[in-house]
């Protein structure tokens, strides 16, 4: 039997971690088993659902390469389907309608808690159909399900091992509103139906509506899939993780520079081991996952852990896909003619000094373009007076190079040769040089960051280092 997961997202809110490592355990599940991964946009929730909501998740898993077999597939888009096995639930005996008011369920409701006793439809309306008792008028009813009155639900959950829930506990839930709109769990198990999943993967949070949903689906004559119910995400001080543990929406790492490959690699890491394997590939979690491996207790999210493996990723990506999301974090920044030749030297420059494309693209600036000021404190330590002549016969000796023989090698002679005829050693050269090309004390070797920068930009800037030098000797 072929196995087929799912990735069933309610667009009520953005997309954020907690929901994007259910949807890549489905999806390693899947492609682990050679199945199929459909993609379900649950929306039946017409108040809360926002278009916007929906496009952060196709945005989202296309950014995150979670690649879907069948679907976006739309619940509100199928409401006659739900209407369909509505009607053959009714006559067939599993539902029923029920009458009561709002204030018959309060009073209801109100008299079990004051008898200490659990809160839940008591029936009423199935009984009234069962001895043929006429429905009070003036009431549109909804539909509930004729949940079965003994025995015991068993969820064997790969996750959380065997559950048994008594039927006597679960009440029977409205699957279909007084204005004819289907509800959630209905909804669900009609989708998981139709389009034949065999195993849940999904929070633990629905774990509670698991038997309910076994009940409804055995009554339509199918047998349930699997499931499988994941811990929740903590944030590091072990409270529910919110916006500010990083619960924002998915995109947003995007925008903050880091690798899809990475944040994939972090979350299967929060709640699955794979030996002592830190990091990684797609290609590896895809060979190495399986669900039951997951364990039972919630995961703390952990921002430094993820720079980390971001950086480890970074370090290993090719280079010409590196400069090309690098390309794009300039061009937040108004950088918008970068070549690509010097996207990936830059690359190459700075993958060891930056923890994600972001702040590589903020230390990088000045290699496409001319820095506003001099850094204050860098330029009064090391553009001074005495670094004039020393800059100026670097100048001179980099005019002698070509177009052609513009190198990190040929311009570390020229570095070299100055430090030497001046007698100083050459971190008295290469700084100011440094503050000449970037305007702070900070960036790659020298050698290569001159080479970078170019010939007449290299050449300009050390010209403004050497007036700054004598306009500030006083």
């Amino acid at each position: 039997m072929t196995t087929v997961t799912r990735f069933a997202p309610s667009p009520t809110g953005m997309l954020h971690i907690g929901g994007v490592r259910t949807a890549l355990f489905s999806w390693l599940y899947a492609r682990h088993h050679g199945g199929r991964f459909i993609l379900r946009i649950e929306d039946t929730d017409r108040e809360r659902s926002t278009d916007e909501a929906v496009q952060v998740i196709l945005d989202g898993m296309k950014w995150l390469g979670l690649d879907s077999d069948a679907g976006p597939f739309y619940q509100t888009q199928r409401y006659p389907r739900y209407r369909e096995v509505l009607g053959q639930m009714l006559a067939g005996g599993h539902a029923y309608h029920c009458y009561c008011s709002r204030d018959e369920l309060e009073a209801m409701r109100n008299q079990q808690l004051a008898a200490k006793q659990k809160p839940r439809y008591d029936g009423r309306c199935r009984a009234r159909a069962e001895h043929g008792i006429a429905p009070p008028a003036g009431i549109t009813p909804v539909v509930r399900f004729r949940n079965p009155l003994e025995g015991e639900v068993v969820v064997e959950d790969l996750v959380h091992g065997r559950t048994v829930f008594q039927n006597t506990e679960l009440d029977d839930l409205i699957i279909a509103r007084s204005d004819g709109n289907p509800t959630y769990n209905f909804c669900v198990v009609v989708d998981d139906m139709d389009m034949g999943i065999t195993h849940v993967i999904r929070g633990d949070d629905h774990l509670n509506n698991t038997p309910r949903q076994m009940n409804m689906l055995r009554a339509l004559g199918v047998a349930p899939p699997v499931y499988a119910h994941v811990p929740m995400i903590l944030g590091p001080d072990g409270a529910k993780l919110s916006k500010r543990h990083g619960a924002v929406s998915v995109l947003q790492y995007q925008e903050e520079g880091y690798l899809p490959d990475a944040l994939l690699n972090y979350l299967v890491r929060l709640g699955w081991a794979h030996g002592d394997q830190e990091v990684f590939t797609r290609e590896e979690m895809i060979a190495a996952f399986d669900i039951r491996d997951v364990g039972k207790a919630p995961s703390a999210f952990n921002p430094e852990k993820l720079l980390w493996l971001n950086q480890q990723h970074m370090m290993k990506v090719p280079v010409a896909q590196l400069a090309a999301a690098l390309r794009d974090q300039l061009l937040r920044l108004g950088v918008a003619d970068a070549n690509q030749a010097l996207l990936e030297g830059v690359v190459n420059a700075q993958r060891e000094r930056s923890k994600t494309l972001k702040e590589m693209a903020e230390l990088s600036r000045y290699f496409f373009r001319e820095y506003e000021a001099f850094d204050d404190k860098a330029a009064r330590k090391h553009l001074t007076v005495e670094v004039a002549p020393v800059l100026e016969a670097v100048g001179q000796g980099l005019q002698q190079l070509s177009a052609d023989a513009w190198t990190a090698g040929s311009v570390h002679e020229v570095i070299n040769s100055v430090a030497t005829r001046h007698g100083v050693g050459l971190g008295k050269v290469a700084q100011p040089l440094r503050v000449a090309m970037s305007g702070t004390g900070v960036s790659p070797p020298i050698d290569l960051t001159v080479a970078l920068v170019g010939r007449e930009s290299a050449l300009a800037r050390i010209k403004r280092a050497m007036e700054y030098c004598i306009a500030n000797k006083g």
